[in-house]
């Protein structure tokens, strides 16, 4: 294991095991740091998308500990994601540029300013913002309503959407005609209701990425990006 040059003066306590797959847990990272850029750096012995989300989690962490704006996090996480995921063999580089051509969140309006208020299982309809992503220009706002794209089925199903030709997905919406396949995952939040143990679950928007090849996602990215998105939900203050 080697520690790597400093490129920033805003370090966090992580180490890359280069050269070394038994050594990306939190246990290993105590006294070392590393600049934040090198967080998205990929050793050579990651060769798996098990092993890659693995030790992309173990990044994330690193990223979020200590912080709990949701701004700041999901910058970092989109940012971190998308930058892996174009160095990693199992996604790289197409012709046209990254495989993974878009990664980023919509979020629900109400946790915007200048409102940032509470959100409820119950509201409706919800309106998902455009939040932090990595990629180009993307639709401003997404009405959460069924049939409304995949972010707003995920959004109302509470569950991930893997779809492998967007072309044939129904109420598509098409912000990068170059995407031709795409995963969203809601993000999940239990809050209580009252001073008691009751508690609901509330969908605060969606992570979302797109791919310019077709079928690019399956089940093993759900759960490697399910644990990511449970980790950054519950690093962050929603509300006051």
């Amino acid at each position: 294991m080697r520690r790597l040059k400093h490129r920033s003066e805003c370090p966090v306590s992580i180490l890359t095991p280069y050269g070394s797959p038994d050594s990306f847990s939190p246990s290993t990272t105590d006294g070392l740091t590393m600049p934040h850029a090198d967080s998205s750096d990929i050793p050579e012995y990651i060769k798996s998308k098990k092993e890659f989300w693995e030790y992309l989690h173990v990044q994330v962490a690193a990223l979020l500990d200590g912080q709990d704006s949701w701004v700041t996090n999901l910058s970092n996480v989109s940012s971190v994601v998308y930058h892996s995921l174009m160095g990693f063999e199992g996604f790289g580089m197409a012709k046209t540029g990254p495989t993974v051509n878009w990664c980023g969140f919509y979020l629900d309006s109400c946790l915007f300013p200048p409102s940032s208020s509470r959100l409820s299982s119950t509201d409706s309809p919800r309106i998902l913002l455009l939040g932090p992503f990595c990629g180009k220009p993307a639709c401003q706002y997404i009405r959460a309503q069924k049939g409304g794209g995949v972010c707003a089925d995920a959004y109302l199903s509470k569950k991930p959407l893997v779809v492998p030709n967007v072309e044939a997905y129904p109420g598509h919406i098409a912000c990068d005609g170059s995407t031709l396949s795409e995963i969203v995952l809601p993000m999940k939040h239990k809050v209580k209701i009252s001073d008691d143990k009751d508690v609901e679950e509330v969908v605060l928007g969606v992570m979302d990425l797109d791919s310019v090849t077709l079928a690019a996602f399956d089940e093993e990215d759900v759960s490697g990006l399910e644990r990511i998105v449970e980790t950054t939900v519950s690093s962050c203050k929603w509300w006051n």
